[in-house]
């Protein structure tokens, strides 16, 4: 049974990058988080144009065929698997979240793609669980290079949760010379953090926390970084000269980057 009466962080991000799979109550939280962070909408914009662009080098300029979503969130086109599949029509992607309405939706959209696309309805942090899933052991069989998204999902956890720790558990169930793609928001000011996570926690219940970009950085311990020497404000990732830069001078920000796992 899904509440459409309290805002879910996956139907508040919808909203904001535009979709329409969300209810007055995630318009609402909207709004509010608007007010305390103004640049919120285009903040999430610019993160989801991150994910497009990501997906598209690795396709492309790596030459990955396997892709694995962590968080996974609203389908919102281009999906990670049309992105993939517009490079190779075998792409496989699989997509992995615990929201029920994520799953549902996600399945409806897939229903034609059902060969090379797959949504599982899992916790991120059960891996023991995911990675016996036919689906996702399927991907691993032929031993190529996998790339495993974190975007916009790790700031979900909580520190008890250790997200620098889930992400190595992964790196190491995934073949030699993989990847990863991580966005998490960020800021260096405390007070900031501290009032952005106390309004997500309060308004959806539970929620993680915004984390310092020296904190995000450790995410990427035991790979090496491409494009960039370090994380940075997603939007000058390998920008899109016909989107638009995302001012990175400000105090809240999407923070990562892709990196090769070592």
């Amino acid at each position: 049974m899904i509440d459409v009466t309290r805002p879910s962080y996956a139907r508040m991000y919808d909203y904001l990058i535009g979709g329409t799979d969300n209810y007055p109550s995630d318009r609402q939280a909207c709004a509010e988080l608007l007010t305390i962070a103004p640049a919120m909408e285009q903040l999430a914009q610019s993160n989801r144009a991150f994910l497009v662009r990501a997906v598209r080098y690795l396709a492309r300029q790596r030459g990955v065929r396997r892709f694995i979503d962590f968080g996974t969130g609203l389908p919102t086109r281009p999906n990670v698997h049309q992105v993939a599949q517009e490079v190779d029509p075998t792409a496989s992607v699989v997509y992995i979240d615990n929201d029920p309405m994520v799953c549902a939706h996600g399945r409806m959209v897939l229903e034609e793609n059902l060969l090379t696309t797959a949504v599982i309805d899992a916790d991120i942090r059960r891996l023991e669980t995911i990675f016996t899933v036919p689906r996702v052991r399927r991907i691993l069989a032929d031993n190529r290079p996998v790339a495993a998204l974190f975007v916009s999902v790790l700031h979900c956890l909580n520190d008890d949760d250790d997200p620098w720790q889930l992400v190595r558990n992964v790196a190491r169930r995934l073949p030699a010379g993989s990847y990863i793609v991580i966005s998490h928001l960020a800021s260096d000011d405390p007070t900031l953090r501290q009032d952005l996570t106390a309004f997500m926690s309060r308004t959806i219940g539970t929620w993680g926390r915004v984390r310092s970009t020296t904190e995000i950085a450790r995410l990427f311990d035991q790979t090496d970084l491409l494009e960039h020497p370090s994380p940075v404000e997603v939007s000058t990732w390998r920008p899109d000269t016909d989107l638009g830069v995302h001012p990175a001078n400000r105090d809240w920000i999407e923070y990562g980057g892709v990196a090769r796992i070592r």
